[in-house]
């Protein structure tokens, strides 16, 4: 037999190489550093070759190793290619789908989907992954999830950016505005604000990897502005009890940002919004893969 038969081994090869230290290549594959270690050592082992020199930054590819990643990655995508045929031929489509999800699951239609993939494609075993939005960005090109919900500006989806190794493939799914939203009984600050002023008032700030945040920067940079943070959150529930408590100002989708005015009476600016975009996205490479492509039908019937 072959000496070359552990597929795990390359795994961990080509996930060390893409993360660039074994820590990060565990938390991607959910295995223990020590096993992902003992991985690459084995594979070093049986090429007789060194794969990886460690730097101060962590650990970084060797010529002979580099030279060995492309083959490594062909084999892997060759053996998944072999799987898929397989169900293709046994007439059903199996196996799992890992999505990246992110806000309220109504919003994004989420039970929807999950429904019409469960009615159609039983077999197909669903894995989610919630968090906010550059989230999902992030796991993709690290492979921890297939595909995944994104929000950003109209003119900044990541199918429009360059990405030589990893093009990323986006489906835009709805087009909506983002309202500012203040406490109730800071009208006469904040109803007819421009952004300058708008600035300058308490804001309740979200991570970096948050639409909110990606949005407003654009925004603020624009207008030659600083935002005033006063407190971080990461959830929007969180967000919304915040202004309702007199905190401060958020964004907030137009649908949300006039419920919460009907029902609590808090503040909606009148002269300013910031358009978005709800998108679906995965890697090209994924697109014609049978389960992913089936999503992708069924999103459309979704939506």
């Amino acid at each position: 037999m072959d000496r070359f038969s552990n597929l795990n081994n390359l795994l961990a090869f080509v996930t060390v190489a893409r993360e660039g230290s074994v820590s990060r290549a565990a938390e991607v594959l959910n295995l223990t550093q020590p096993a992902i270690s003992h991985q690459i050592k084995r594979l070093a082992e049986e090429t007789d070759l060194s794969l990886f020199t460690r730097t101060t930054t962590g650990l970084q590819v060797t010529p002979d190793g580099a030279a060995m990643l492309a083959k490594a990655e062909k084999v892997l995508d060759a053996m998944s290619d072999f799987h898929r045929s397989a169900r293709q031929r046994s007439g059903q489509l199996s196996g799992t789908l890992r999505i990246g999800t992110i806000v309220d699951p109504e919003f994004i239609r989420l039970g929807h989907l999950l429904a019409k993939l469960r009615q159609d494609h039983a077999a197909i075993e669903t894995h989610l992954l919630h968090g906010v939005s550059g989230n999902t960005l992030n796991w993709l090109k690290r492979g921890q999830i297939d595909a995944g919900f994104y929000l950003s500006a109209p003119d900044d989806l990541p199918d429009s950016h360059t990405d030589n190794e990893l093009p990323i493939h986006a489906v835009r799914l709805a087009d909506f505005n983002y309202r500012v939203i203040a406490p109730s009984g800071w009208g006469t600050q904040a109803e007819h604000a421009d952004w300058k002023q708008l600035a300058a008032l308490p804001w309740i700030g979200t991570p970096e990897l948050s639409v909110h945040h990606r949005l407003l920067n654009r925004v603020f940079e624009a207008h030659g502005c600083t935002q005033n943070i006063v407190a971080q959150v990461d959830q929007e529930a969180s967000m919304l009890a915040m202004v309702r408590s007199g905190i401060g100002l958020s964004l907030c989708r137009d649908s949300i940002a006039l419920h919460q005015k009907q029902s609590f009476g808090i503040v909606v600016c009148a002269t300013v919004s910031v358009p978005a975009s709800l998108s679906f996205i995965t890697l090209e490479r994924n697109v014609e893969r049978p389960i992913m492509a089936e999503t992708l039908n069924l999103l459309q019937q979704v939506w």
